[in-house]
């Protein structure tokens, strides 16, 4: 269906050949890599010291030492120090970092379908439900499915 308001529909794959500038590479390249993930997987679940991070993922000092950098660096993590001698820090979500939440969720439900035999953990909703993650239309409220969604390109 065509709204007055939407721009023609783009087939990504008629375009010329060339790297893409994209939202997803971005994302990539600050989150693309399990350390990262299992990092904010751990800090999500209110694991906020280095070295109880490092015990739970199972990442080197060093790797999760370059990952809280580069994830502090783009915003996503903050670190506040709660010890001044010796200088210790604790590693808190921020906005951006509590926006992954969806993201962790839904890659958490196509792991438990897709690559565990028999999920280790279940997520409840306050009601009492297991959850379920489901990408839905704010607008309509009909489900977002790759065959709903087209792509345009911005400022066209």
């Amino acid at each position: 269906m065509t709204h007055p308001e939407s721009r023609p529909a783009v087939r990504m794959a008629d375009l010329p050949l060339g790297v893409r500038p994209c939202s997803i590479a971005a994302a990539l390249d600050v989150l693309g890599e399990k350390w990262s993930l299992l990092t904010l997987r751990e800090i999500g679940y209110g694991v906020h010291r280095f070295a109880r991070i490092a015990g739970y993922t199972g990442v080197s000092r060093d790797i999760l030492a370059d990952r809280l950098r580069k994830l502090e660096a783009a915003g996503i993590v903050e670190r506040r120090q709660y010890s001044e001698h010796p200088p210790r820090y604790e590693y808190h979500l921020t906005e951006a970092g509590l926006e992954l939440f969806p993201v962790l969720l839904t890659l958490q439900q196509w792991g438990d379908k897709w690559a565990m035999d028999k999920p280790v953990l279940t997520r409840r909703h306050t009601c009492g439900q297991p959850i379920q993650i489901d990408l839905v239309c704010h607008h309509c409220g009909q489900p977002a499915t790759h065959d709903s969604i087209h792509a345009e390109i911005a400022g066209a």
